[in-house]
C-alpha cells in the first residue's frame, strides 16, 4: 500500500510538472505581449490559481509542503511582481530558465569563470544531498520514540528535521539547475547558526529567496508610504500569513494562528532592533554575546510558537508515512531492476 501510495504521487508529479510547464509557458507569452499593470495581471491569474490549487493534487504531506512553498507562496509572489514588471522573471528568457525561475525557490545566474562569483562544486551538492538524506532518515527514525521523549527532546528534532530538510531541498534544486540547465544557484543559505542579530539571521542568512521576494514585494512598497519599521512588520506578517498557508497543506488543519504570530513577534523584535542600531551612541553586544543570544531568540520564540503546533497537527506521523512509502517505493523499485537484470547477466 505504501508504494501503490508514492508512485500515485509521482504520477501526480508529473501531471503537475506539465500543467507547470503550460502554465509558465502561457505566462511567458502573455507578458510579452501586455505591458506591466493591471492587464498583465488579469492575464496572470489564471496562473496564480493554480498555483494555489496545486498542492491538493498531492496525497502525502512532503509533496504537498515542498509545491506550496515552492508555487504558492514563492511562486505566486514572482508572477505578482512580474505583473508589475519587476524580477525575477523576464519574457525574454528561454522557456527552461522562465519555468525554472517561476517554479523553483531560486535566483539563477549565468555560470561564470570569473572571480566575481564563486562557483558551485556540484560535487558538494551530491554531498549535502546523502549527508542531509541520512540525517533526515535517522531523524525520522528517532521519531518512533516521541512517547518516550521530553518535549524539549522532540522540539530539537524538529528543530533539526526543518534545517537538514531546507539543506536537502535547496542541495537537490542546485544539482538539477547545474544539470540540466548549466547554470547555477545563488547560495539560499548562509551559515544562520553565525548571525547576530534578527536582522542578520531572516535577511542575511535563512532561506534567502524569502527575503529576495518580500523586498520588492512587501517592504519596498510599505517602507516608501509608512516607513521602514512598518516595512519590516508587514514582511513579517506576509511571510507569517504563508507560512499558515504551507502548514494547512502539510497537515490539512485550520490555521491556529501561532506561526503568524512567531513571525509577527520575530519582525517587532527586528524592527525595534533596527531603531536601536540607527542611534550611534547607544551599547551594543560584542559579537560574541550577539550570536548566542540571537540563536537564543529564534530557537525560544520557535519552540514557544512555531514547533508546537507542527507537534500538534502530527506533522512527524505524516513524514514517517511518506518515509515509510518511499522506501517501499524504492524497494519495488530495486526488485523490478533486479529482475530486468536477471536475464541480462544470465545470457553472459
Amino acid at each position: 500500500m505504501p508504494a501503490a501510495l508514492m508512485d500515485g504521487e509521482l504520477g501526480s508529479l508529473l501531471k503537475v510538472s506539465a500543467a507547470v510547464w503550460a502554465a509558465m509557458s502561457y505566462a511567458r507569452v502573455a507578458a510579452a505581449r501586455i505591458s506591466p499593470g493591471a492587464g498583465r495581471l488579469a492575464a496572470l491569474m489564471p496562473a496564480v490559481v493554480l498555483f494555489y490549487g496545486i498542492p491538493f493534487a498531492f496525497t502525502t504531506s512532503g509533496f504537498r509542503g515542498i509545491s506550496g512553498f515552492f508555487l504558492s507562496w514563492l511562486g505566486t509572489f514572482k508572477l505578482f511582481l512580474h505583473a508589475a514588471g519587476r524580477g525575477p522573471l523576464d519574457p525574454s528568457l528561454p522557456l527552461p530558465q522562465f519555468v525554472c525561475s517561476a517554479s523553483l525557490p531560486v535566483k539563477l545566474r549565468q555560470s561564470t569563470s570569473s572571480g566575481k562569483a564563486k562557483k558551485q562544486d556540484p560535487a558538494s551538492a551530491a554531498t549535502k544531498i546523502l549527508l542531509s538524506g541520512g540525517l533526515i532518515s535517522f531523524i525520522l527514525y528517532a521519531f518512533q520514540f516521541r512517547e518516550v521523549m521530553s518535549r524539549w527532546q522532540l522540539l530539537l528534532l524538529y528543530t533539526a528535521l526543518i534545517y537538514f530538510s531546507v539543506d536537502f531541498l535547496l542541495a537537490s534544486v542546485q544539482g538539477v539547475i547545474h544539470g540540466v540547465l548549466g547554470m547555477e544557484m545563488e547560495p539560499q543559505v548562509d551559515r544562520p547558526y553565525l548571525a547576530s542579530s534578527l536582522r542578520d539571521f531572516w535577511g542575511r542568512r535563512w532561506n534567502l529567496m524569502v527575503p529576495a521576494i518580500l523586498r520588492p514585494s512587501v517592504y519596498g512598497p510599505v517602507r516608501a508610504r509608512f516607513g521602514v519599521a512598518a516595512g519590516v512588520l508587514a514582511s513579517f506578517l506576509v511571510s507569517g500569513l504563508m507560512h499558515e498557508l504551507i502548514f494547512y497543506y502539510l497537515m490539512w488543519q485550520p490555521p491556529s494562528g501561532d506561526v503568524a504570530a512567531f513571525f509577527v513577534l520575530n519582525g517587532a523584535c527586528a524592527a525595534a532592533e533596527a531603531w536601536w542600531g540607527r542611534h550611534a551612541g547607544w551599547w551594543r553586544p560584542p559579537r560574541v554575546v550577539a550570536v548566542p543570544l540571537t540563536l537564543a531568540f529564534v530557537g525560544g520564540t520557535g519552540f514557544w510558537l512555531f514547533f508546537p503546533a507542527l507537534i500538534r497537527g502530527g506533522l512527524d506521523e505524516l513524514m514517517l508515512k511518506d518515509f515509510q512509502g518511499m522506501l517501499a517505493l524504492m524497494e519495488q523499485a530495486g526488485r523490478w531492476l533486479a529482475g530486468a537484470a536477471g536475464p541480462v547477466l544470465s545470457t553472459r
